[in-house]
C-alpha cells in the first residue's frame, strides 16, 4: 500500500466536531489534547480518573471529567455525541509497575470493553485504541541483539503476563467491532513513549525519565553513583511524545488502516548501559554503576520495525533519542527543583 494524501484530523473533522480523549490526565492523552487544541479544535472532552489537581496537563478550553471508565455509565457518559473517541485510559507504567501489578494491568479490558461499546451506541464515526510492544510474543524478545518486531510477530500468542495480554484482547475487541458493527477502529503498538509531562518518580516512571531523574538526584545530593535495574544489557527503542501524538492522528485518520495493528515507534536501538551515557552527557557527570539483577527488567531485546508505517504513511517517527532526552532531562530537572523548593508538581 502506498499514500497518496495525508489524511489529519484537521483535514477530515470540523473545528467543533466533539473528540474525546479517555486516560488525558496521564502523559501520553495529555499530551494529545494539547495537540488538538493547538490544532483549532474547540470541543475537546478529556476524561481520566485522577484528581483534576493530579492531571499531569490540564488544556485551557477542554472540557476536563474526572470519571473511572472502568464503569459502563462513566463511558456513556465520556462518548455522548462524540464523533471520534481515543482511548489511551489503563492502568500501567515502567516495567516495574506492569510486573508487579497485573491484576491491575488486566482489570484496563474493562476501560476499552465499555469505551468502544460506548462509543458504538453514541454514533462515533472512529475509534483509536492504544495498543503496546507488550503485546508481541515475548519468545521473540529474549536476546538484546533480538530482530526487530514486524505487526505479525504478535501472533502465536505469547504476550507479556498481565498487560500485553490485556492490550492483545482488546485488541481483538477493536477488530471484531469493524467486522460485525462497522465501527471504523484503529490500533497502535506503541513502543516505549518518553518526554516532558511524563511520569518521573514514583513507580510508574518508564527507563528514559527513570535514567534522568537519577542522574539529576546524584548531582543534587553528590552521589557517585546510579543503580540500574538488570545488567544493563537490555535494548530498546524509544519515541518522543511529539511523534507519537502526530503518529495518533495520521494513523487514525488513513482508512487503509482500519482494524490493523501497527507500530508506532522509534527504531533505534540502545541498550539501557547507552542510554545511562547519554543522560550522564546531558547531566555533565559520570557516575559509577550499581547493577540490581534482582530488580523487574523486562525482556532482553525489543525494537519497531517501522516497514508498514513506512509503506502506508510515508512517515515514522524521527526525533533523535538525544534530542528528545535533552528536552526530557531539563524539564524533569525543572520539576526536582520545583518539588525541593516545596512547589506542585507532576510525579
Amino acid at each position: 500500500m502506498a499514500a497518496n494524501v495525508n489524511p489529519t484530523a484537521a483535514s477530515v473533522l470540523k473545528k467543533d466536531d466533539l473528540i474525546v480523549i479517555a486516560g488525558a490526565g496521564g502523559f501520553i492523552a495529555g499530551s494529545l489534547a494539547r495537540y488538538f487544541h493547538e490544532q483549532g479544535f474547540t470541543h475537546i472532552r478529556a476524561i481520566d480518573k485522577k484528581p483534576l489537581s493530579e492531571w499531569y496537563q490540564r488544556v485551557p478550553g477542554v472540557e476536563c471529567l474526572c470519571m473511572d471508565l472502568q464503569y459502563e455509565d462513566n463511558c456513556r457518559r465520556a462518548c455522548e455525541n462524540a464523533v471520534e473517541v481515543y482511548n489511551l485510559a489503563a492502568d500501567m507504567g515502567g516495567m516495574g509497575f506492569i510486573e508487579r501489578f497485573r491484576v491491575e494491568c488486566l482489570r484496563s479490558i474493562l476501560i476499552n470493553t465499555h469505551m468502544i461499546e460506548s462509543a458504538y451506541r453514541a454514533g462515533a464515526q472512529r475509534y483509536f485504541f492504544s495498543s503496546s510492544a507488550c503485546a508481541y510474543n515475548t519468545d521473540l524478545q529474549k536476546d538484546p541483539d533480538s530482530r526487530a518486531l514486524k505487526e505479525s510477530d504478535a501472533y502465536p500468542a505469547m504476550a507479556e503476563r498481565g498487560y500485553g495480554w490485556e492490550k492483545l484482547i482488546s485488541e481483538m475487541f477493536c477488530q471484531e467491532y469493524w467486522a460485525e458493527r462497522g465501527l471504523m477502529t484503529f490500533i497502535a503498538r506503541f513502543h516505549n513513549v518518553y518526554g516532558p509531562y511524563g511520569t518521573w518518580d514514583g513507580g510508574r516512571e518508564k527507563a528514559p525519565a527513570a535514567m534522568c531523574r537519577k542522574v539529576i538526584e546524584a548531582k543534587d545530593k553528590g552521589s557517585k553513583e546510579i543503580v540500574i535495574w538488570g545488567d544493563g544489557s537490555q535494548t530498546r527503542s524509544f519515541m518522543y511524545i511529539e511523534d507519537c501524538v502526530y503518529g495518533i492522528d495520521r494513523i487514525m485518520h488513513f482508512d487503509d488502516l482500519i482494524a490493523t495493528p501497527i507500530n508506532l515507534g522509534s527504531d533505534y536501538l540502545i541498550s539501557i548501559n547507552d542510554l545511562v551515557s547519554l543522560a550522564e552527557s546531558i547531566g555533565g557527570i559520570t557516575l559509577e554503576r550499581k547493577y540490581d539483577l534482582d530488580a523487574p527488567k523486562g525482556v532482553g531485546g525489543r525494537n519497531s520495525d517501522n516497514t508498514l508505517i513506512r509503506q502506508v504513511l510515508g512517515w515514522e517517527p524521527s526525533t533523535p533519542l538525544e534530542v528528545g532526552l535533552k528536552k526530557t532531562y531539563q524539564w524533569i530537572e525543572q520539576q526536582y527543583l520545583d518539588r525541593k523548593a516545596g512547589k506542585r508538581t507532576v510525579s
